[in-house]
């Protein structure tokens, strides 16, 4: 657990926890704990128990937002793509009138790159602080799903140049994926709608019309993924019916062997018969002129395919 007067973006280390219960002169008090730390926390600030129940819970938390007496319960969803799976990891926070607490069971991404923007916006007020860190969690959205789109383009590439039976596990568990998150994005769009429109006495009532702008933006990622839902259902098609030409191509190839080799084993056939009197059977180059025609035979109608553009 780590404590931190902010003010003016500017971070001072606490050691106590009890000093954090007394409302500093200036700035707020940011403590950034594990969920080992509620067990301590709880009491000192009063934390609700069901607040403190879904922080410990092993299943994956909806985003949400519960108003208490004394500070609002908020749970948030960033987003980690690695580019083989998407990962949600719950970002829970504690806002009072003075301090904000973040509880997370894993390193969260934003949290780190929040620091250098509350020291150049001089950040002093932990309604700010949560504005800004929502805002990161959403424009993070944006870059994972350029990523997305970007293996959309590849792996439709990879089909329209050579496909692959990989490709169809591919397609399948990457829209399973884009579906899931789709769904856990309607309820953080719920949150943060809240955040703009009810009034709420722990945020600023000027700072409140910012959260509008991330809920634009919110909604814009949910209409993206819905457009990728859909071009997964193309690239299902896609492949579809690359695997069907690959076999059409397949089956003209052994069409054009089947009818190339019909003539000559029609020729076989009748020099296979066991019967004495039959031409060229006692010449002396029979077998060769035979070989030769059968060439011919066989190079003229692969000839005519191909001029035909059969094959």
């Amino acid at each position: 657990m780590k404590i931190r007067l902010v003010n003016a973006g500017v971070f001072t280390p606490v050691d106590e926890l009890e000093e954090t219960l007394t409302v500093p002169a200036e700035g707020f008090y940011w403590i950034d704990a594990d969920v080992e730390d509620l067990e301590l926390l709880q009491p000192l600030y009063n934390l609700h128990d069901l607040a403190v129940e879904d922080c410990l819970s092993e299943e994956d938390q909806r985003p949400k937002i519960e108003i208490y007496e004394s500070h609002y319960f908020i749970v948030v969803n960033s987003i980690r793509f690695d580019d083989e799976e998407i990962f949600l990891r719950a970002l829970n926070v504690f806002l009072g009138r003075h301090f904000i607490i973040t509880v997370t069971k894993q390193k969260i991404h934003e949290l780190r790159v929040l620091k250098p923007i509350l020291w150049e916006q001089e950040v002093s007020e932990p309604d700010r602080f949560l504005y800004l860190l929502i805002d990161l969690v959403v424009d993070n959205y944006f870059s994972v799903g350029d990523r997305i789109e970007a293996r959309i383009e590849k792996l439709e590439e990879d089909i329209l140049m050579h496909t692959k039976k990989s490709h169809l596990s591919e397609i399948i568990g990457l829209r399973s994926e884009i579906l899931w998150l789709k769904k856990m994005l309607g309820p953080q769009k719920e949150v943060i709608n809240t955040l703009n429109k009810k009034d709420l006495r722990l945020i600023d009532d000027q700072l409140q019309k910012y959260f509008s702008d991330i809920y634009e933006n919110a909604v814009k990622i949910s209409e993206t993924f819905e457009t990728y839902r859909d071009l997964m259902g193309n690239l299902r098609e896609a492949y579809q019916s690359s695997i069907a030409n690959r076999a059409n191509e397949i089956m003209r190839v052994f069409t054009a062997i089947t009818t190339i080799f019909m003539p000559l084993t029609v020729i076989t056939g009748i020099y296979g018969m066991n019967f004495d009197n039959m031409p060229e059977l006692h010449t002396r180059y029979g077998y060769y002129g035979v070989i030769a025609v059968m060439a011919t035979l066989g190079c003229g109608m692969l000839f005519i395919f191909r001029k035909k553009e059969w094959l």
